[in-house]
C-alpha cells in the first residue's frame, strides 16, 4: 500500500487534530511561474481566466506571458528590475504578473485607489523602471508618475480584457460618459498595453535563484508610518502555495473555479486567488469591483468552487435578495481571513451554501498565510487554528521578546518558516526589528491553548490601557457581534484625563434597528468586566475598511486624536 503524505489524518484519542503532514521542500527550487508552465502542459485547453465574455486557456496565458516577457526584455528590463502594476482584478493583471515574472523582474503590486502621497512614496521607494496602469489612473496620475522617469509606461483599458461585442459596447459606453481620456501614447515612453504581445519572440527566465530573487515587492499597509516593501522571493511564495495545498488536500484534484474577489494587489488575494489557483490548474474569475448584488449573479453564472474572502464580504452577500442555495451552492470551500468571523455569520453562510469555511491568519511578511483551522478534528470558535506545515509558532513575552511563554499566557506571536520574507526593501533597521534569529515577530498579541490552537487577541499597538488594565478591542467587538441589532463594531482607545485611555466603540446597526447607547452598554455589562465597558458609543452608517474588508481601526483612532487636538481629521484612505 502506497502511503499518501497528504491523506487526511484521524484525530487522536482525545479528539485533537493530528499534526499537519510534514512539508516537502522538493520542487521549491524553481521559479514561481513553474506552476503556470505545469498547468499549461497538463491542461492546455482548460480555461485559466474567465472574465465576463472572455476566456483564456492555460496554453494561451503562458504564451501571452512569455511574449510579454520578451517585449519587456527588449525594452531593457533586467533581472530584479521592479515593475509597478497598478490594475484592478482583470485578465490584464494576471497576464502582466506572469509576464514580469517570466522576464525575471519583480512585481510591485500597487493599489489602484492610492492617493498621491501614497503613490509617490511607493514609486520613490521601489524605484520601479516600468509601470503598467489602467487608462483612467494614468490620466489622473501621469504628471506625478512622470517625475520618476520610468523607462516605459504601458496603459490598458478595461475592455482590453473583453471580447467582441462586449468590448465594443463597453468602449462606446465609456466614450459616451467622457471616460476615454487622451493617454498621450507617444511611442517613446508611453505605449498601449497590447503592444507587449504583438511580437513572436518568447522569453522565460532561466537564471533565477528562487531563494534570493524577489518575485513580489509587496508593500505593507503603513499602519505605523510609511509603508515598507516586504521582499517575497520565488521560494517564499512557492512555499506558501505548497503549504496551502498540503492543508487543503481536497482542492485541485478536479477542475476548480476560484472566485477572484479579493484584490490581486493585496498579498492575500495574490497568493490565494492567483498563485494557488494556477498551481491547482483552476479557472480564475477576476472581479474588478465588489458589488454584492452583481457578485451573487456572477457566482450563480460561473459556479465557483473556491471562494477566498473576508467576513464583511460574506455578510454583505447574505443580505442580498438573490443569495439562495441555488445561486451559491457551487461553493465547496471558503477561506476567510483579514478579520475574525463571528460564529453566527459562519453558521449562516455555511448553512446557506453548504460550504466548509476555513478561518486562518497571515501577514504580508509571511506571503501571507501562517495558520489555518484544520479540515479534520474540529475548529475552535475565535481561533486562527494551527500553524501551516513547515511553520513554527510561539508566544513571546511583551517586554523583551526573548522569553517563550507557556500555554494560556498572552504575548506577541512569532513565526518561522519558508514563507517568511527576506526582509524589508532598503530598510535594514526595520528588518532587524521584526526578523530575529529567523523568527518573524508579527506585532499581534496572541495566546496558545493546551491543544495547540492559537488565538489572536489584538494588534500590540491596538492594546488599550485603561487605569492599569489591558483591554483588547477585539474582545469587545466579538461580544457586540452577538447583539441582534449590531451589524459590526470597532473599539478604539481614546485619551482620558484620569484613566490614561478610555474605550470608545463605533457601532453600525443592522438595517431596521436603532439600538440606544444604554442598550449597547447594558448588553456589554452583562458579558464583560467593568473596566472593559466603553465610556463612549458612537453610531455610524458604515465603518472605514480596506479593500479586503478589514476595518480601519487606525482611521477611527486618528479621527479621535484629531478631535482631541481641536482639528478636523479625516481618516486616511486605505492602501488595501
Amino acid at each position: 500500500m502506497i502511503h499518501d503524505p497528504l491523506a487526511p489524518r484521524a484525530p487522536d484519542a482525545a479528539g485533537r487534530p493530528a499534526a499537519a503532514p510534514c512539508l516537502s521542500l522538493e520542487g521549491l527550487d524553481v521559479p514561481l511561474f513553474a506552476h503556470l508552465d505545469r498547468a499549461a502542459a497538463e491542461h492546455p485547453r482548460r480555461t485559466a481566466i474567465r472574465f465576463h465574455n472572455a476566456r483564456i486557456s492555460f496554453a494561451r496565458l503562458k504564451r501571452l506571458a512569455e511574449t510579454g516577457a520578451a517585449a519587456l526584455r527588449a525594452a531593457g528590463l533586467e533581472n530584479g528590475d521592479r515593475v509597478a502594476v497598478m490594475l484592478p482584478n482583470s485578465p490584464q493583471a494576471i497576464i502582466t504578473y506572469y509576464a514580469v515574472l517570466k522576464a525575471g523582474g519583480t512585481c510591485v503590486m500597487v493599489n489602484p485607489l492610492y492617493m498621491e502621497h501614497e503613490l509617490r512614496h511607493q514609486m520613490a521607494d521601489s524605484g520601479a523602471r516600468v509601470v503598467v496602469i489602467l487608462d483612467l489612473l494614468w490620466a489622473r496620475h501621469q504628471a506625478l508618475l512622470r517625475e520618476f522617469s520610468p523607462a516605459r509606461v504601458f496603459v490598458t483599458r478595461l475592455d482590453d480584457g473583453l471580447r467582441f461585442p462586449l468590448s465594443l459596447l463597453f468602449f462606446l459606453k465609456m466614450r459616451r460618459e467622457g471616460k476615454r481620456p487622451d493617454l498621450g501614447l507617444d511611442g517613446r515612453t508611453v505605449f498601449p498595453w497590447k503592444s507587449l504581445f504583438r511580437g513572436r519572440s518568447r522569453h522565460s527566465a532561466t537564471d533565477i535563484d528562487p531563494k534570493t530573487d524577489v518575485a513580489v515587492l509587496q508593500y505593507t499597509g503603513g499602519t505605523t508610518g510609511l509603508a515598507k516593501g516586504a521582499m517575497l522571493t520565488h521560494a517564499n511564495l512557492m512555499a506558501n502555495v505548497r503549504q496551502a495545498r498540503t492543508v487543503l488536500r481536497g482542492v485541485g484534484h478536479k477542475a476548480e473555479v476560484f472566485l477572484g474577489l479579493l484584490p490581486y494587489f493585496h498579498i492575500y488575494g495574490l497568493t490565494v486567488c492567483v498563485n494557488l489557483a494556477v498551481a491547482c490548474g483552476a479557472t480564475m474569475v477576476p472581479i474588478a469591483r465588489f458589488l454584492p448584488a452583481q457578485t451573487v449573479k456572477i457566482i450563480a453564472k460561473t459556479r465557483p468552487t473556491i471562494f477566498p474572502g473576508a467576513p464583511s464580504i460574506y455578510a454583505a452577500l447574505l443580505r442580498q435578495a438573490g443569495a439562495t442555495r441555488e445561486a451559491l451552492g457551487s461553493i465547496r470551500y471558503c477561506v476567510s481571513g483579514s478579520a475574525p468571523m463571528s460564529g453566527e455569520l459562519l453558521s449562516r453562510f455555511s448553512e446557506l451554501t453548504g460550504a466548509q469555511i476555513l478561518e486562518g491568519y497571515g501577514l504580508t511578511e509571511a506571503s501571507p498565510i501562517t495558520h489555518l483551522n484544520p479540515l479534520e478534528g474540529g475548529r475552535k470558535p475565535g481561533s486562527i487554528g494551527l500553524p501551516f506545515p513547515g511553520t513554527e509558532a510561539r508566544i513571546m513575552d511583551m517586554e523583551t521578546g526573548t522569553r517563550v511563554l507557556a500555554d494560556g499566557e498572552a504575548g506577541e506571536l512569532a513565526v518561522r518558516g519558508p514563507q517568511v520574507m527576506a526582509g524589508y526593501w532598503n530598510r535594514p533597521d526595520d528588518t532587524a526589528q521584526v526578523l530575529r534569529d529567523g523568527w518573524l515577530y508579527t506585532g499581534d498579541m496572541a495566546m496558545r491553548d493546551a491543544d495547540g490552537y492559537y488565538f489572536i487577541l489584538d494588534r500590540k499597538k491596538d492594546l488599550i490601557l485603561c487605569g492599569g488594565y489591558n483591554v483588547y478591542p477585539r474582545e469587545i467587538e466579538e461580544v457586540l457581534a452577538g447583539h441582534p441589532a449590531v451589524r459590526e463594531a470597532c473599539a478604539v482607545g481614546v485619551a482620558h484625563p484620569t484613566r490614561g485611555e478610555a474605550v470608545k466603540v463605533f457601532v453600525v446597526p443592522e438595517e431596521g434597528h436603532a439600538p440606544s447607547k444604554a442598550e449597547i452598554l447594558g448588553y456589554l455589562r452583562e458579558r464583560l468586566a467593568g473596566y472593559k465597558i466603553p465610556k463612549y458609543v458612537e453610531f455610524r452608517k458604515e465603518l472605514p475598511k480596506t479593500l479586503v474588508g478589514k476595518v480601519l481601526r487606525r482611521a477611527l483612532r486618528d479621527e479621535e486624536t484629531g478631535k482631541a487636538a481641536g482639528v478636523s481629521a479625516e481618516g486616511p484612505r486605505s492602501p488595501g
